[in-house]
């Protein structure tokens, strides 16, 4: 009924704290994100938080669309169809503890795991150095 809820919140959340991110990468010098970058070979903070935002976003249209297509929510006032009935409430509201928030976490989840990936990815020596990639 409203399990997208959840994680259209944490989508905003998330959306907060990298246009933070954004105007801090902006803050700093280009002398000193060259310096770092040099230093480190990582894919930066912002990077990564936009990898969320899409995640979460992409994944908030498609269930929205998906209880529109229901007829689960409607264009009109309370909007979800849930909202009309008391007894229907506590339901929808078991679904966005329930539902919500377990898709939201595997969401956060699959996200620290593609970051943690790409992380590894960047730190691998480069293998073009050697030759034939690798190969002798």
């Amino acid at each position: 009924m409203a399990c997208f809820i959840v994680p259209a919140a944490e989508a905003i959340v998330v959306t907060a704290v990298n246009k933070a991110e954004e105007k801090k990468a902006l803050k700093s010098t280009d002398t000193e994100s060259a310096v770092s970058e040099a230093k480190e070979e990582r894919i930066p903070l912002k990077r990564k938080l936009k990898w969320l935002t899409n995640m979460l976003w992409g994944g908030v249209i498609l269930l929205a669309f998906e209880h529109i297509w229901h007829g689960e929510v409607v264009p009109y006032f309370p909007f979800l169809t849930a909202m009309s009935d008391p007894a229907e409430r506590a339901v929808m509201l078991h679904e966005m503890a329930t539902v919500g928030v377990c898709m939201a976490v595997l969401i956060t989840v699959v996200w620290i795991g593609v970051c943690m990936a790409a992380d590894a990815i960047m730190r691998r020596p480069d293998r073009d150095m050697i030759g034939n990639n690798g190969r002798q």
